[in-house]
């Protein structure tokens, strides 16, 4: 046999084994769906149960088109590769999950398979969802099924290639994903497996709170270790680390109070993560709110690593500017001294948000305002109006530098560069 007939045999016998281990690892787990699955006849306790879990999965947050039908999808969702859209999860027949099973339903959030056997995108956090339990993932289903049918047809994917194919995705969950089950740790109580099994799985709060890859998996999910959000510009930090949004030190009541209206006496949430308090975390139980907090304050800490951003020598003309800058037009809520006004405007000094190794958040609170989430136990937050019509790009940087190098901070100089990227 000639050599180079040796070696195309070869390569075709490798590309072969290639294709059927991605094949494999796409349906590891997976069972087949029941041939004559007896139709779902829910219960009011699994509808009203279903309903909670919506929203500690805060589900409507992205299935819902701005003034649409609650659930009819049709979102757009930014990604680096292109733009995912949210399916309609009304049960209308045609359009929606009306002609799903429960068991199609199950294998959707435990595998990220529709019922039609297509790969899911994983802007549809199935890489958590895969932890939720049957019962709860039934219960859901319910809910769901309770709700208006709703007649809108799912819009296509607008993905770049090869991101757009079915091939790609499954060689991306062959490498990043895998179906799992929650399991309880036995040395820890209840209420920490409670919180841990909501942190992990319907809450996805790794989906901001770790960092991603080229390819956009979460690297460490379990660390919660922090990362930018992607197409949001916002950064979501790290709830392992003392210096960044660990409440290892915090009060339980008080994780639990920032959990529930969006304030706290050590803290308090704008952006993104205020949009979670207001559609998901406020409408959950106390107890389960405890838990949360509870598992959270004992997540462990993250190993000491280079900040992100060098702290830089300070400039001394962008410190005087910022300093002018900032008694202008930010002393009157925030102090002179960035003491803030307690239950009003938050402190400036000493605090950690304005200190992190990126300047991400505070330029875009600068640029489009900050706003803690109306809440029942906060239903009039105080909210910081935006200055992007007020303030250069070079102004905002120099009040920023002033802010972060203030009052003891050693944080790294903000740039008009920084600023111009913020506003893309």
């Amino acid at each position: 046999m000639p050599r180079w007939l040796r070696w195309t045999l070869a390569l075709l016998l490798l590309a072969l084994s290639a294709i059927a281990l991605v094949a494999w690892l796409n349906v590891r787990g997976e069972s087949a769906l029941p041939s004559n699955e007896p139709a779902f006849v829910a219960t009011p306790l699994q509808i009203t149960q279903g309903a909670y879990l919506a929203k500690a999965g805060n589900c409507a947050a992205c299935h819902t088109v701005r003034g649409g039908a609650a659930y009819a999808g049709g979102l757009g969702i930014a990604t680096p590769f292109g733009t995912v859209y949210a399916s309609n999860l009304t049960p209308d027949v045609n359009t929606g999950i009306g002609a799903w099973t429960a068991s199609t339903f199950w294998r959707a959030l435990h595998h990220g398979r529709s019922a039609d056997g297509r790969l899911l995108y994983p802007a549809f956090p199935y890489a958590s969802y895969t932890q939720v339990s049957r019962a709860d993932s039934d219960a859901l289903f319910a809910y769901l099924r309770s709700l208006p049918p709703v007649s809108q047809p799912n819009l296509p994917h607008n993905l770049a290639f090869p991101y757009n194919s079915q091939a790609a995705l499954a060689v991306w969950r062959a490498l990043f994903f895998k179906p799992a089950t929650f399991e309880p740790e036995p040395a820890k109580p209840p209420e920490w497996n409670r919180g841990a099994y909501l942190v992990r799985g319907l809450g996805h709060c790794a989906a901001c709170h770790a960092e991603r890859n080229a390819l956009g998996a979460t690297r460490s999910a379990s660390a919660l270790a922090g990362g930018m959000i992607p197409m949001q510009h916002w950064y979501a930090p790290s709830l392992a680390s003392p210096q960044e949004a660990g409440v290892a030190d915090w009060d339980t009541q008080q994780v639990v109070d920032l959990l529930q209206t969006g304030v706290s006496a050590r803290g308090n949430t704008m952006g993104p993560m205020a949009e979670v308090v207001y559609g998901s975390t406020q409408h959950l139980s106390r107890a389960d709110l405890r838990a949360m907090a509870v598992f959270l304050q004992d997540v462990a800490p993250a190993q000491a690593e280079p900040p992100s951003r060098a702290p830089a020598k300070p400039d001394n003309t962008l410190f005087t500017s910022g300093k002018k800058l900032y008694t202008r037009h930010c002393a009157d809520c925030h102090g002179e001294q960035g003491e803030g006004a307690p239950g009003a405007y938050p402190a400036l000094a000493h605090n950690r948000a304005v200190a992190l190794g990126t300047p991400a958040n505070l330029i875009q609170v600068v640029l489009h305002g900050g706003y803690a989430p109306a809440t029942a136990g906060n239903p009039r937050p105080y909210g910081m109006p935006p200055f992007r019509q007020t303030l250069e790009g070079a102004e905002i940087a120099a009040v920023l530098t002033y802010i972060r190098q203030a009052w003891g901070h050693a944080a790294s100089t903000v740039t008009p560069l920084d600023v111009l990227q913020h506003q893309q």
